[in-house]
């Protein structure tokens, strides 16, 4: 698995399968990407000018709404994940 350092979180990416009110579904070359995810993995946080860790503000398990184009993208056995800082994480859902 993806361990991050720092104050970086490794999300897994949530695609909605969109589909219209006629029944037609929207293919993924027509659809924004999306800004939704399942956080898998966190940093220790990062250091503050005393030397601490400072606590994140989200935990593993966590389903958040990210910046659009914030983070790194990767795939691992098929799988899309997101490694992006904290700070990009906008919202928790819950």
């Amino acid at each position: 698995m993806i361990k991050p350092l720092g104050d970086r979180i490794v999300i897994k990416v949530i695609e909605d399968t969109e589909q219209t009110s006629g029944g037609i579904f929207i293919p993924d070359s027509a659809k924004e990407k999306p800004q939704k995810g399942e956080v898998v993995a966190i940093g220790l946080g990062k250091l503050n000018d005393k030397g601490e860790r400072e606590p994140l503000d989200v935990k593993t398990g966590d389903v958040v709404l990210y910046a659009k184009y914030a983070g790194t993208d990767i795939k691992v056995d098929g799988v899309e994940y997101k490694i992006l800082s904290v700070k990009d994480a906008l919202a928790v859902i819950e």
